[in-house]
């Protein structure tokens, strides 16, 4: 378990790099949209070069076959998924500081829950008690920046990550129910898909359309050498390095406890980004509330850990 448990804070290490360097690009002016299209197109890069150079160019020309033979299903979830999700995160990060960023979006467990839902699933009264524990932590947070700012800010910065927070969640349910035989969603039976990176691939791409359209409409100006740079740190940092910690972690535990425990160590992401803030961009301490908010959201998802141990 410690091992487990290790790994994880490492992949939330570097996890958190997305919401300190999105700060970062953010206070330097560099515009929201380039920060979260260049990701995406430095993970395509990556991600094929890596793909190619250890599972072989038949992999590749098998992905790109998949891809477009269910090209509108792969353009639909890719751009719910990673197009809708990544382009909130950074347009939220002009508004509010990276570890207020990571703490809301420890709403995404409660996301989940309401996507599954919708696709027929159900819950214990206990998993909903403590995603309203953690769900008062944000607000606390939330709320306590607002008193350093303003109303207008606390809704651009706290609204588009709440909107993310359901984005993520939906975009890989719908491609685990199109694996899994939904009848109202394309068969895709394919065993490449079952590769977590070649997943992370195909909706990358299917992204593509998604971003060339926003920056048609947008027309951001052209990114500085050093957002170029930084976004290519994050895809790497948190696309490739923080991903494979993640998954090498999950794939190692055996039990239901231990994904658990493996899932709540992403949590650390909320800490790391609030001391990477504060070493880096000299960010204020949190205030007493934020401090106890931040409490609140660690004690809900450490009560979902002790549930999956029952």
């Amino acid at each position: 378990m410690i091992s487990l448990i290790s790994i994880g804070l490492l992949s939330g290490l570097f996890f958190s790099t997305t919401f300190i360097l999105n700060r970062m690009m953010s206070l330097e002016c560099g515009h929201w949209l380039w920060s979260a299209s260049l990701r995406y197109a430095f993970m395509i890069l990556i991600l094929s070069g890596f793909i190619s150079l250890f599972k072989g160019f038949d992999t590749m020309k098998g992905l790109v076959r998949l891809f477009f033979k269910n090209w509108k299903f792969w353009i639909m979830t890719g751009s719910i998924g990673f197009g809708g999700f990544y382009s909130l995160i950074c347009f939220s990060a002009d508004h509010s500081p990276g570890w207020i960023i990571a703490a809301t979006w420890q709403l995404t467990i409660i996301a989940t829950l309401v996507v599954l839902m919708g696709f027929g699933r159900s819950f214990p009264k206990k998993v909903w008690l403590f995603s309203i524990i953690i769900f008062i932590g944000v607000l606390m947070i939330n709320l306590s920046h607002a008193q350093l700012s303003s109303l207008s800010e606390l809704f651009m910065g706290g609204l588009p990550v709440l909107v993310a927070a359901f984005c993520y969640p939906i975009g890989n349910q719908l491609v685990w129910e199109a694996t899994n035989g939904n009848p109202s969603l394309p068969k895709i039976d394919d065993p490449l898909v079952e590769n977590a990176f070649n997943k992370v691939l195909l909706l990358s791409w299917g992204s593509v359309p998604f971003w060339l359209i926003l920056v048609g409409i947008v027309r951001p100006q052209l990114p500085s050498t050093g957002q170029i740079f930084n976004t290519f740190l994050v895809a790497l940092f948190s696309g490739v390095i923080a991903t494979s910690l993640f998954l090498m972690a999950r794939n190692k535990a055996c039990k239901p406890s231990e994904l658990a425990t493996v899932d709540a160590t992403q949590s650390s992401e909320v800490i790391f980004a609030l001391m990477g803030e504060i070493l880096i961009l000299n960010a204020p301490l949190p205030n007493s509330i934020s401090i106890a908010g931040m409490c609140l959201v660690f004690f809900g998802l450490v009560l979902f850990v002790c549930f999956q141990e029952i």
